[in-house]
């Protein structure tokens, strides 16, 4: 964990607020890409979106497939607000993962707390985020509560992010 890591995505999003993509990133220990499926709408200062995410591992034989690890996500956001609620309905992992976040100008925080079947698992992690454009941010996050668990790193983890739009 900490190295260097390739993230990609390819979206098409339809007037309708239906939209549906693939994200697919390097790993320590392989590739992942994620299949999704979603819809988002705005109502004045509120908005939704529900989505599907499908995430695939191809060096994990558990979950190699499509359908070993199935999420429904439902966000929920007002203005700069939002929450979002995330449940496990593939995959012998039941959890939830919950997230609530803000933001101000170029500045924003992610608080996340996860949630698994057993409790043994339960931790809060914090982000906080600075976009210095549309294209370039950096993160800090760190877990800031979690059980007597070696498998959670507690050190902070800076992320820095660059993005490319590309429209087709």
């Amino acid at each position: 964990m900490g190295g260097a890591q390739f993230a990609a995505d390819l979206m098409y999003g339809h007037e309708s607020g239906a939209y549906g993509g693939i994200w697919i990133s390097s790993e320590d220990e392989g590739i992942e890409y994620d299949l999704f499926a979603g819809w988002s709408g705005t109502f004045e200062d509120f908005g939704v979106d529900v989505s599907v995410w499908n995430y695939i591992y191809p060096s994990d034989a558990e979950n190699d497939s499509f359908g070993d690890l199935t999420e429904v996500i439902l966000t929920l956001s007002y203005m700069d607000f939002a929450f979002s609620y995330y449940d496990n309905i593939a995959g012998d992992t039941g959890y939830t993962y919950y997230t609530l976040s803000g933001g101000y100008d170029q500045f924003s925080a992610l608080v996340g707390f996860a949630s698994p079947d057993d409790s043994d698992g339960e931790y809060v992690h914090l982000d906080l985020t600075y976009a210095y454009n549309d294209n370039l941010s950096f993160t800090a996050s760190t877990v800031v509560d979690k059980p007597d668990d070696e498998s959670l790193d507690g050190d902070t983890l800076f992320v820095a992010s660059y993005s490319v739009p590309i429209d087709l």
